[in-house]
């Protein structure tokens, strides 16, 4: 007699677990797109030192990713707290009380202090923002293996969260059109500078009250079984003695350490790098692509990006019946067209007008195709070995954080007048990095998915032990074992 099919996860617990990444997503947000353009249009600073400190982030975020997931997997949680939310919470709580100091100017300098002294000051509450960020992100993905086991679920809950990681960019970006609009009507001033230090101050007190809400929403309503590393489940008086799992090939576990010997591990691991790098530098760039290059007044560094969101929502809607009708290779080749017709629309238009909006449709269409489906691929890797998904997740954001610092500090060393707001240089400098981070790493990720295409995922277990009844020493699976256990991943 089969087993019977596990019951969906109710709407509630879906939209409740959906709601656990909106603070991060409020806070990566603001990070991406206005860390740069406020600690250089707004405060003045030069761009390699706001880039400096943009990439002091993302390393800082590298490192801590893997070293959480590494933890959150051996951890048994904090008493009868499940060890993904413990972590979670710790994340929740850093990130409340450090990322305010973020956007707010350096207390007790004065405009003779040297920028250096400045970057030292802000420094510390990016690093602890940044594990916060990290612990949350990665307690957060690491659950949905654990709440869902089938493809389609696995793809709409990545769907529920990405489609609130939309909502979080709209209410980050409708307030800041509101606040910026309110500031033009006092001053007057259609450009950015410091008398806007205000709206980000503001913006980012109102972003830290509402993710906590929210968080507080997930912890309530998102459930998660307790069980220290190397639960087994206890036998009932109805269990038979033999039971279904037991009457197949004994399927190993797959520790942290072996990820490291499987080659599927790096190629999602590269894919999902270029996936981050696309989204990150371009949300990064956009801001100053619109006040640099096309001369755009600065309510539009709002509204463009709310666009792009809510042509992202929109399109995150339907990527599950997308993915069931052509499968995770195709969707994801069609969310890299999408991002290529927005790099080559870039290229080929030098004003723009109008059009812009355009323009946004389309780049966040492509990358909220690409965002939600590289995911999916994440936790299809995963499969069924949960116990150490954390780590995944968690080597997956380091390649992906590393690399968004690194090219970042990459281009601001490029920057054709580092010292000034803007130079004639700097029209044509954005112009070409927004083709670049859309358009150029979109051919990188082709050649990823390609490699996908050609040698699909295989998962072989190297090395893996497993534990026998009544504390047997484990054995090692023969090279017949690794044939028989091999998994694929579609």
């Amino acid at each position: 007699m089969d087993d019977p099919l596990p019951s969906p996860l109710p709407l509630r617990t879906r939209l409740s677990y959906a709601v656990g990444h909106f603070l991060n997503d409020l806070c990566a947000s603001m990070w991406f797109t206005y860390l740069l353009l406020y600690f250089h249009s707004v405060l003045g600073y030069s761009s390699r030192h706001a880039g400096a400190l943009l990439l002091t982030g993302q390393v800082a975020d590298g490192i801590c990713t893997p070293l959480v997931g590494y933890e959150a997997d051996q951890a048994g949680g904090c008493g009868r707290y499940g060890r993904r939310k413990s972590w979670h919470l710790i994340g929740t709580i850093s990130v409340l009380l450090s990322f305010p100091f973020i956007f707010n100017p350096c207390q007790g300098c004065s405009e003779k202090t040297p920028e250096w002294a400045v970057l030292i000051y802000f420094i510390p509450f990016v690093v602890i923002f940044q594990f916060g960020w990290a612990a949350t992100q990665i307690s957060h993905l690491s659950l949905i293996p654990e709440l869902v086991s089938s493809d389609h679920e696995k793809v709409e809950l990545t769907a529920f969260r990405y489609a609130f990681t939309v909502v979080a960019n709209i209410t980050v970006y409708g307030l800041a059109w509101l606040l910026l609009h309110f500031e033009v009507g006092r001053r007057g001033a259609p450009n950015l500078g410091r008398q806007d230090i205000p709206v980000f101050r503001n913006l980012s007190l109102i972003v830290v009250a509402v993710g906590a809400i929210s968080s507080l929403l997930f912890h309530l309503g998102t459930p998660e079984k307790t069980r220290p590393p190397g639960w087994t489940p206890e036998p009932e008086e109805h269990t038979p003695l033999l039971s279904d799992s037991q009457k197949k090939p004994i399927r190993p576990y797959l520790l942290w350490n072996h990820w490291l010997l499987e080659p599927a591990f790096y190629q999602v691991a590269m894919l999902y790098m270029a996936t981050r790098l696309i989204v990150n530098l371009s949300q990064t760039y956009i801001a100053m692509y619109l006040t640099n290059s096309l001369m755009l007044p600065k309510k539009f560094i709002a509204t463009i990006p709310l666009v792009m969101y809510i042509s992202g929502f929109l399109s995150s809607l339907l990527m599950k019946t997308v993915n069931k009708r052509i499968g995770r290779n195709l969707t994801y080749f069609l969310g890299l067209m999408i991002i290529l017709a927005f790099a080559a629309w870039v290229a080929l238009t030098g004003n723009m007008g109008v059009e812009v909006y355009g323009a946004a449709i389309l780049l966040g269409a492509g990358s909220a195709t690409i965002l939600v489906t590289s995911l999916s691929m994440t936790a299809d890797l995963i499969g069924t070995n949960t116990h150490s998904g954390t780590f995944v997740y968690g080597a997956m954001s380091f390649t992906d954080k590393v690399a968004n610092g690194l090219a970042v500090m990459l281009i601001q060393n490029l920057h054709p007048c580092p010292t000034l707001l803007c130079c004639p240089g700097c029209v044509a400098f954005y112009h070409w990095v927004m083709v670049a981070v859309t358009g150029g790493i979109a051919v990188v990720a082709s050649l990823f998915l390609a490699c996908l295409m050609i040698w699909p995922i295989r998962i072989r277990f190297h090395d893996v032990s497993v534990t026998g009844l009544a504390g047997s020493r484990p054995r090692e699976l023969e090279p017949q074992d690794e044939e028989d256990n091999a998994s694929m991943v579609n």
